[in-house]
């Protein structure tokens, strides 16, 4: 078991297809947490669309992360940095990552990569020391409820030995059965999105995540 002291968060992670969904789904966890989750998708760099226009993000007490699985980021960020704390954009569809990192910089918020099940996180190496988080992808991106992919563990405490004090994030296919096992590979950052927001009981379903960490 490798254990770190970094202070660990559920995260809940919001799709919509439009305004009211996302007031709706926002609605249902803003009182529960303090980071949401937004997961913006082009249909091109996912098979898939969410968040893909000018949303409009309620004042709370909540910070935001948007999560872009968008084959143009650098665009998105021109446009919609204002909107929240931080950007976390996909290795793979960065042209060139220094040039994200100092834009996202630029602009005094938080900056991560993403990396899917096949990318290695030998690619990110050089860019560790800039960044201040690293989101692994523990299913194949795009959809809500997809499968959790047990060989990611793997990379979660790799990464973790590479770099003890970065927050490492997880996202996909978490629950009770799974989310034990991302926090003892490595993991304090835990995105969830279908079990959270299409439970009837979104605190209870946010309790029953917590239960399962160790703190």
């Amino acid at each position: 078991m490798i254990s770190t002291k970094k202070e660990k968060k559920i995260i809940p992670a919001i799709i919509a297809e439009n305004q009211n969904e996302l007031n709706d789904r926002l609605s249902k966890v803003m009182k529960f947490v303090d980071i949401i989750q937004l997961d913006i998708m082009d249909n091109k760099f996912v098979p898939n669309m969410s968040l893909f226009f000018d949303f409009i993000l309620p004042k709370t007490s909540s910070r935001f992360e948007a999560h872009l699985m968008i084959a143009e980021p650098e665009e998105w960020i021109e446009d919609n940095w204002k909107k929240v704390d931080t950007i976390l954009v996909h290795y793979e569809s960065c042209n060139n990552p220094d040039d994200i990192i100092k834009k996202v910089k630029q602009h005094r918020k938080r900056i991560g990569f993403v990396v899917n099940p096949e990318t290695s996180i030998k690619a990110l190496g050089s860019y560790l020391d800039e960044i201040d988080q690293v989101l692994i992808m523990t299913v194949n991106p795009g959809f809500y409820g997809s499968l959790f992919l047990p060989e990611m563990l793997d990379k979660i405490s790799a990464l973790r030995e590479m770099k003890p004090n970065l927050n490492i994030e997880v996202d996909g296919g978490i629950t009770p059965a799974t989310i034990g096992f991302a926090d003892r590979a490595g993991a304090n950052m835990f995105v969830s999105g279908s079990y959270i927001i299409k439970s009837q009981n979104v605190m209870e379903a946010i309790d029953n995540l917590r239960n399962q960490i160790e703190t």
